[in-house]
């Protein structure tokens, strides 16, 4: 096991970070997609109060996160840390997630950055959701880099079975954002994702621009995954079954049990 390291989180939170998604596939064949958006680094205890005018912009809602049946997103993570035999103490917790806008959201990877009461990182929750209304946790254990392995527990793209390795470098986020997860497999790495951009005050004004530039974000970010998947397939790229049984730390969201994924 990985013995955690001092990771300070340099900037306060909230910040927001504007930012470009990329997936590159290398097999069996390679495929490439690029997408901009953007992203807030909050703190679940203290979670951002816009003004009434704002707040379909930007809101944080308990559902979205671990089982959804949780009164706070900090109550949702501490009942997943217990279970999994980890207490922060009241240690802080930053959070990397998309906010709701205008009542929708889709979060591929929300980051928990889960600290004891010394600033040291305890673990890291990587939380991911698939366009199925599924989610599932995975708790990381980084080394000073920011780097750690997990194993492959959850169905999120048609294109992989449910074998393989994660490798995740994910560091704290300071004026820059820089995370990459690795799907390892027998034979190489056939995926990579990055999450890469720059960090901006939360203020009205900045959010204003992000959402004139970005309106419906995470709507855009769920279409396109469609979009893509749908193109995958058409060029012949084989499906593989979802499994019909979650895994122990796999949650249906409330809202979206009955969604389907097109592609």
């Amino acid at each position: 096991m990985t013995t955690p390291a001092l990771i300070p989180v340099p900037v306060p939170a909230p910040a927001l970070y504007r930012c470009a998604i990329a997936h590159v596939r290398t097999t069996p064949l390679r495929y490439a997609l690029r997408h901009r958006t953007y992203m807030w680094l909050v703190d679940p205890d203290r979670l951002p109060e816009l003004p009434r005018v704002l707040s379909p912009l930007a809101r944080f809602d308990p559902r979205d996160h671990f089982s959804g049946e949780h009164p706070s997103i900090r109550a949702g993570l501490d009942a997943f840390l217990a279970g999994h035999g980890v207490r922060l103490d009241g240690g802080r917790v930053v959070m990397l997630t998309h906010a709701r806008v205008f009542g929708y959201v889709f979060n591929p990877l929300t980051v928990y950055w889960c600290h004891g009461p010394d600033g040291t990182v305890r673990c890291v929750v990587a939380e991911v959701h698939n366009t199925y209304g599924e989610r599932h946790c995975y708790l990381l254990r980084p080394d000073a880099s920011g780097t750690a392995e997990v194993g492959k527990e959850f169905y999120v793209s048609p294109f992989f079975p449910v074998d393989g390795r994660y490798r995740m470098r994910l560091p704290a986020p300071g004026a820059r954002l820089d995370l990459t997860v690795h799907l390892e497999r027998e034979g190489g790495r056939p995926f990579t994702a990055t999450v890469r951009g720059a960090r901006h005050e939360a203020r009205t004004g900045t959010l204003l621009r992000l959402a004139l530039r970005r309106p419906w974000s995470t709507l855009a970010v769920s279409a396109a995954i469609r979009l893509h998947g749908i193109r995958l397939y058409l060029r012949g790229l084989p499906v593989r079954p979802r499994p019909d049984r979650p895994s122990a730390d796999h949650q249906d969201s409330p809202d979206d049990q009955n969604r389907e994924n097109p592609a």
